[in-house]
């Protein structure tokens, strides 16, 4: 697996790296999925996933992560997405997308939600990683449902339960 982090807000200084490839790994685990996969992550402020999410959202706000899949997905066909995750290994990994995130908002929200910057900053790369694999909580609430269980999953097998 490649993370390839472009790191351009200057509110947290610690080193996450790990920490994100790791998230990554875990998720796709638990996805049963067995390709290695590259994944851009790009940490930002408020003002410019704002501009990001003005682009290509047409929504002029702050939002806390965007995703921008490389591949069209169906999770829910299992047989054509492991087909489809197949055909697009390049040198030996599948380019699955883009991922921003705004650290500043990942403050705010953790604040607000009483936990720990550290398991909001999961959370959102989590969430990230499963619009890339094709889950979208806006389709229907079913998907929503599921969206969510995984995640919950997911961050409880990384040990950053909600509080």
């Amino acid at each position: 697996m490649t993370l390839l982090i472009d790191n351009r807000q200057s509110i947290l200084t610690d080193d996450y790296q790990l920490f994100f490839e790791k998230a990554i790994q875990k998720t796709l685990e638990q996805l049963e999925i067995g390709v290695a996969v590259e994944v851009s992550l790009l940490l930002v402020e408020n003002d410019e996933i704002q501009q990001l999410n003005m682009e290509y959202r047409e929504k002029d706000q702050a939002t806390d992560v965007l995703s921008f899949p490389m591949l069209e997905l169906d999770p829910f066909d299992r047989a054509a997405y492991i087909n489809i995750l197949n055909k697009n290994i390049d040198h030996g990994e599948v380019l699955l997308g883009d991922i921003v995130i705004s650290v500043e908002k990942a403050i705010e929200q953790a604040e607000e939600y009483g936990h720990g910057v550290k398991r909001e900053l999961g959370f959102l790369l989590v969430h990230g990683i499963l619009h890339l694999l094709g889950y979208d909580h806006e389709v229907d609430e079913a998907t929503d449902t599921t969206m969510v269980q995984l995640q919950e999953t997911i961050l409880s097998v990384l040990n950053l339960p909600r509080e």
